[in-house]
């Protein structure tokens, strides 16, 4: 089980590049960041995922849309700042602190601000280029779908250990997608259709 994480954080950084690995100009530290927020969402772990076998859940992740080849670049960078923003929210949460080191959760609340500025900035480029809200209010509805249903278990779990870790599972998981998407906009210069 080691080599997910592995897996996972080598995905990570091979999406970005220096410079604007979006087709934006985001920060030179924004990688450095990324990094660090998917190293401090593994250090998050307080329990082993053994332990809650039982709690596992399926949150039906959003996987067809986060494969991009639907999406346009300004699509595509919503969904990415939605994301970012829906697990800022996830983590914020007021019970997030009680299952979590907090020391941890604070650097990685700092970093994921970090990034939705950088993506902020990047998204106001890009709408100024493709200004069709309408065409990117679809993928983000189906995300904050998604992330009701994770707060929904974290509520009817109460909160637990098992539940919190079952859920920094799930990021970790839409992390792993996450970074996908950004490669296939690095690499295809914003057009997802051609792999």
């Amino acid at each position: 089980m080691a080599s997910v994480p592995s897996l996972l954080m080598a995905l990570l950084l091979s999406s970005y590049g220096p410079g604007g690995a979006l087709g934006c100009d985001l920060p030179q530290n924004h990688v450095l960041v990324s990094r660090q927020n998917f190293v401090l969402l593994g250090q998050l772990r307080r329990i082993s995922p053994f332990f809650c076998l039982e709690d596992r859940k399926d949150f039906r992740f959003p996987q067809e849309m986060m494969d991009g080849s639907q999406l346009q670049k300004a699509q595509a960078i919503s969904v990415l700042h939605e994301m970012l923003q829906q697990i800022f929210d996830l983590i914020h949460a007021e019970r997030s602190s009680a299952a979590c080191d907090t020391t941890l959760l604070d650097k990685l609340r700092n970093g994921l601000h970090q990034q939705l500025e950088d993506l902020d900035t990047c998204l106001v480029q890009v709408m100024g280029e493709q200004d069709s809200a309408q065409g990117r209010a679809g993928p983000t509805l189906v995300l904050k779908s998604y992330f009701q249903g994770i707060h929904l278990y974290l509520k009817e779990k109460k909160y637990t250990d098992c539940a919190w870790e079952i859920v920094r599972l799930e990021i970790m998981r839409s992390f792993s997608s996450l970074t996908n998407l950004q490669e296939r906009l690095r690499t295809n210069d914003g057009d997802l259709g051609s792999h």
